[in-house]
């Protein structure tokens, strides 16, 4: 008979949500591999894949006359594999050139806009390793201080969304048939 050893498995954060279970004493053979434990694990917790945390990366396009919402982003961006999430939220200023302004009017060409807006994701992602990106704009009447543009992006780290936001905000307004018209006080 082979002899046998009993080994205490901890389990934290996602595994532990796996598992459904913080601990447990397992019986293994005592010159057990590393492997051999992790399969042992494996076959007490059937149908659950303890390295399968992975989810589908997903870009969010939105073109809208409604407000739009900077909470709504962020949250379409939350991801449990990312500590950061970076946002750019463009406003209606009061001002242009000089001359007061009441609001700004947007119009596109959505097929060709959310087409290349999609390819801005696309290289974004050959770039910096993120998550999910998440692309809104508002159409028609801005009014002065409400949100025209909104985009969130997350990652495991910081500066891979931050750069990220960085360039997706200089690609949109160089690449994107995105019109913008100042109304103002004569």
């Amino acid at each position: 008979m082979v002899p046998r050893c009993q080994v205490e498995v901890l389990y934290f954060a996602k595994s532990a949500e796996i598992a459904g279970i913080r601990s447990e004493t397992i019986s293994v053979p005592q010159e057990i591999k590393a492997l051999q434990l992790w399969n042992e694990i494996e076959t007490r917790h059937p149908g659950k894949d303890m390295n399968e945390v992975e989810e589908k990366s997903k870009d969010i396009i939105k073109f809208t006359p409604e407000k739009l919402s900077v909470d709504e982003a962020s949250q379409l961006v939350i991801s449990p594999l990312c500590g950061a999430i970076s946002l750019f939220v463009g406003t209606t200023r009061n001002n242009f050139e000089g001359k007061k302004v009441i609001s700004l009017e947007y119009e596109a060409y959505l097929p060709m806009a959310e087409n290349e807006i999609r390819k801005i994701c696309s290289d974004i992602r050959q770039k910096w390793p993120v998550k999910h990106i998440a692309v809104f704009h508002r159409l028609g009447l801005v009014p002065v201080t409400e949100a025209s543009v909104i985009i969130a992006v997350s990652s495991a780290h910081r500066a891979a969304s931050l750069e990220a936001v960085s360039y997706a905000i200089d690609a949109l307004k160089a690449r994107v048939p995105i019109w913008k018209k100042v109304r103002g006080c004569p």
